[in-house]
């Protein structure tokens, strides 16, 4: 392995929460492959008539992704951060369409999947697919704020305006310190799961679409199988890279699994 992620890199990301890592990250005619299938899935997506934000774990559904998401290229990235043994949670597709793509919300992913992984430590990589960059939305954070987690939230005045309708309380962050993580086609950023986050809305005229992919290591013990809250649906992860040491279950990349997969968020 030789990672693009150096040890001065992995310094950098323990101490502010998230890397932009301005290399190509898959070869030319791969990067080309995930292009198509993401515009592939989009289009599948809105024969409903509705345009949405987001496809959610595309992979459980399509095999076709696991090209990509497990891909030694997306590994290699995560693996300085995480170790060698690596399991994915989930990925997603996601796109702002010019002018009408809605903001998303200061928030943090954790908050979310709290009680999902023990301890909660998740690496997301954002791939750009087409442009990411200020004019159209792209991905904001606000270093540091990782070493936190678990934030409040509250309600949004206009939720209509957002990706979703809450918050996290402004006295519980800085905004002015917020950062954009602006990528060119094929450039990734990667950021942990703590870490508060959002993006403006799409005011420019260049579509922005990334591919968004969360592993951790398979030290960590995933816990929604096994937990009632969640429900009975059995969350598939998948194992990316090395061995498991943490007992955890893992689903074959090559069996889709039905109904799993959501486009959801109209914008």
């Amino acid at each position: 392995m030789k990672s693009i992620v150096t040890p001065d890199l992995v310094k950098r990301y323990e101490k502010d929460g998230y890397l932009i890592l301005h290399n190509q990250v898959l070869p030319a005619e791969k990067f080309q492959r995930a292009k198509a299938l993401c515009a592939e899935k989009f289009a599948e997506a809105t024969k409903d008539g509705r345009t949405p934000a987001l496809i959610d774990c595309p992979h459980w559904s399509d095999p076709r992704m696991f090209e990509f998401i497990c891909s030694d290229e997306m590994l290699d990235i995560v693996e300085p951060i995480i170790g060698p043994d690596i399991a994915v949670f989930a990925c997603h597709l996601l796109r702002k369409p010019p002018a009408v793509g809605k903001r998303v919300p200061w928030h943090e992913d954790s908050a979310y999947w709290n009680g999902m992984l023990t301890p909660m430590e998740v690496s997301s990589i954002t791939l750009a697919i087409e442009p990411s960059i200020p004019e159209n939305g792209c991905l904001r954070v606000i270093p540091g704020t990782h070493r936190h987690g678990y934030s409040e939230y509250s309600p949004l005045a206009k939720p209509d305006d957002q990706i979703f309708p809450i918050e996290i309380k402004a006295e519980q962050m800085d905004e002015s310190k917020a950062v954009d993580l602006g990528l060119q086609p094929n450039e990734a950023s990667i950021h942990e799961c703590r870490i508060i986050h959002g993006s403006n809305p799409n005011t420019g005229s260049l579509l922005r679409s990334v591919l968004t992919v969360r592993y951790f290591s398979t030290r960590v013990k995933f816990t929604r199988q096994d937990n009632p809250k969640w429900g009975t649906f059995d969350f598939p992860i998948y194992l990316a890279r090395g061995k498991d040491h943490a007992g955890n279950r893992y689903t074959d990349p090559t069996k889709p699994i039905g109904g799993g997969e959501k486009a959801n968020t109209a914008v």
